[in-house]
């Protein structure tokens, strides 16, 4: 065990941290922009998932699982996405019920 071995993997973690904070500053200011409604969700949505794809690669220890394993996560993750397509729509109602 030496010491100089440590130092990379935290290295990493801070990396993925700092990636982290990045993508959700980006996140909350683009709540406070002026964008449309659909616009918004899908950059929103695309950065969670690469938000996502980070902690679970990482902090999870996926990336150093074996291939086969990320591969049963992939139909998990086509059907999370074809839910929320499924339920988007409905969204998009509720905004027009809201109050103005």
């Amino acid at each position: 065990m030496q010491k100089a071995e440590a130092h990379p993997v935290k290295q990493i973690y801070l990396w993925i941290w700092v990636w982290l904070l990045t993508l959700t500053v980006v996140e909350v200011f683009l709540a406070y922009r002026h964008l449309a409604v659909m616009t918004m969700l899908v950059i929103l949505m695309g950065l969670s998932v690469i938000k996502a794809a980070l902690i679970m690669s990482y902090f999870m220890h996926l990336r150093y699982e074996r291939f086969s394993l990320a591969l049963t996560l992939i139909p998990m993750l086509i059907i999370c996405i074809a839910l929320l397509a499924s339920f988007f729509p409905d969204s998009l109602r509720l905004l027009e019920l809201r109050p103005r």
